[in-house]
């Protein structure tokens, strides 16, 4: 449970240490609605919204962008405690642009649903013919019809960087693991574009200098990381140093947008 389970976060101090509730989680990063599933209780709802301000707010210095790249520009909403399905602990839903966490299981899946929102939100802005409800990053892989712009090329070069070996321009390790494991379960799961690329995502935020595993967990240490299932290596440093060219590009073109706002006003 939320209220009594304990999480490790080493990450920048909150300024005001008075206790957070959703509606400041909203307010702060701009998300369109949040909502709280009935069977969350008081405790529960009180203890989560401050985890979850804190997670989003040390994605936030991860990614070094504006509150507004959380909520990408207040098209996102999340719930808690609600929707659930079986066996699922956190989902993402396009065609309502909404991410579910469940009350129990959801922590330490943030990052990895966040990145699948922003995948969702970046296609039609990444490729000209990218079918309605279609991910960039499967855009990408179906040699979808390319947006020419700098932004684009850095994240081009990140889809690049996990889908295919350096040298040789085949699936890289990462993808051919997926695909087997795929194969001897009977399905298609671990080896989606989606999934390559939110999970190379949770593995770049994992790395990062701040800590928080109520926002990412079980890149390193878990069944499916030693499976190959995460990239590793030399692998995931370069994906790691892609992610962090993009972010930080994309951090800076977004506060020049808000800094130009504020002048025109």
């Amino acid at each position: 449970m939320v209220s009594s389970r304990k999480f490790y976060r080493r990450g920048p101090h909150r300024l005001d240490q008075h206790p957070v509730t959703f509606a400041d989680v909203r307010r702060e990063f701009g998300f369109r609605s949040i909502a709280i599933g009935r069977w969350v209780t008081q405790e529960e709802r009180d203890r989560a919204a401050g985890l979850f301000y804190d997670a989003l707010t040390d994605l936030m210095w991860i990614l070094q962008g504006p509150p507004l790249l959380i909520s990408l520009r207040q098209t996102l909403s999340f719930q808690y405690g609600i929707g659930g399905r079986p066996g699922v602990s956190a989902f993402y839903e396009p065609s309502t642009r909404n991410f579910s966490l469940a009350k129990n299981a959801g922590p330490g899946s943030i990052a990895h649903e966040w990145f699948h929102a922003l995948d969702h939100y970046l296609a039609d802005k990444t490729f000209s013919d990218a079918p309605r409800g279609m991910f960039a990053s499967e855009a990408w892989l179906r040699d979808a019809t390319p947006v020419p712009h700098p932004l684009n090329d850095c994240l081009y070069a990140c889809f690049r960087c996990i889908m295919l070996d350096e040298e040789t321009g085949k699936p890289s390790d990462l993808v051919r693991i997926s695909n087997q494991f795929d194969k001897e379960k009977g399905c298609v799961y671990y080896g989606d574009p989606a999934e390559l690329c939110a999970r190379a995502f949770e593995a770049f935020v994992q790395d990062s200098s701040i800590s928080n595993n109520f926002l990412v967990s079980g890149t390193k240490a878990t069944k499916e990381a030693h499976m190959g299932l995460y990239p590793t290596g030399n692998h995931r440093q370069r994906i790691n140093a892609a992610f962090r060219e993009y972010f930080t590009c994309l951090g800076r073109a977004l506060q020049a947008n808000l800094n130009r706002s504020v002048h025109e006003r």
